[in-house]
C-alpha cells in the first residue's frame, strides 16, 4: 500500500502544495495513494505523539511512505533517523519528492538518509543562532524585547464578558454561579471584576 504524509507546523501553513507534489507524482510515476495522513503539529513532538506513529503502526511490510521531503518526518537528526531505522527494520520504503531519494533497507539508503539528517539538523541549528544573535544585537541597541517589564497584558480569560457578568451580578446571581457558567474560577472572576468594572 502507499501511504501519503503531509505534515506543516502551524495554522498558518497550508497542507495543499505538499498534496499537490505527492499527487503530481504519483501521477508520473502511475501509483495511487491509498491512505493519507495529514496533521498541524510541530516537527519536535514525538512521532507516538503525532498521526505519524498511528500511521508506522498501521505499515506494513512492502508499504511505501510518500512525503514531500524528509524534514516532514521530524525537526532534528536523532528523530528522523529514529523514524528511517524502525521504516527499515520493517521493511517499509520511505520515498521522498523535493530530495528523490526510495530510501529501503540498503546501506546506500542509510547513508543517504544519515547525510540528509544531518545537513537538515545543522541547517535547523544555524537558524536557531542566527535567532538568538539577531535577539542579543537588539537588546544591545537598548531596544525592549517582549513584554515590558511588570505590565500585564490587555487582554484575560473574561475580556469581553463584561456585558454578561454586569447582567448575571444585577440578575442576583452568585459570584460562584457566575463563575461556573463562564468555566473560570471564582477568583479569576473575583479579581476580574475588581480591576475592570
Amino acid at each position: 500500500m502507499f501511504y501519503g504524509y503531509i505534515r506543516v507546523s502551524t495554522d498558518k501553513q497550508t497542507v495543499e502544495n505538499q498534496r499537490f507534489e505527492i499527487k503530481r507524482f504519483c501521477t508520473e510515476q502511475n501509483i495511487q495513494i491509498d491512505i493519507w495522513f495529514e496533521e498541524t503539529i510541530s516537527g519536535t513532538k514525538e512521532p507516538d505523539k503525532r498521526k505519524l506513529g498511528k500511521m508506522l503502526r498501521q505499515m506494513k511490510k512492502g508499504d511505501v511512505l510518500i512525503c514531500a521531503e524528509l524534514s516532514r518526518l521530524g525537526r532534528s537528526l536523532l528523530m528522523i533517523m529514529g523514524i528511517l531505522n524502525e521504516c527499515m527494520k520493517s521493511e517499509i520504503q520511505v520515498w521522498t519528492i523535493k530530495d528523490n531519494y526510495r530510501l529501503g533497507s540498503d546501506i546506500s539508503s542509510k547513508v543517504l538518509a544519515f547525510a540528509f539528517a544531518l545537513s537538515a539538523e545543522i541547517e535547523r541549528n544555524l537558524i536557531s543562532q542566527r535567532t538568538k544573535e539577531a535577539l542579543a544585537r537588539k537588546k544591545a541597541e537598548g531596544v525592549q524585547l517582549g513584554r515590558p517589564k511588570g505590565k500585564k497584558s490587555s487582554k484575560v480569560k473574561l475580556t469581553g464578558k463584561e456585558d454578561i457578568i454586569r447582567g448575571c451580578l444585577d440578575a442576583g446571581f452568585s459570584k460562584c454561579a457566575i463563575a461556573r457558567k463562564l468555566r473560570v474560577h471564582r477568583i479569576t472572576l473575583s479579581k476580574f471584576i475588581c480591576e475592570n468594572m
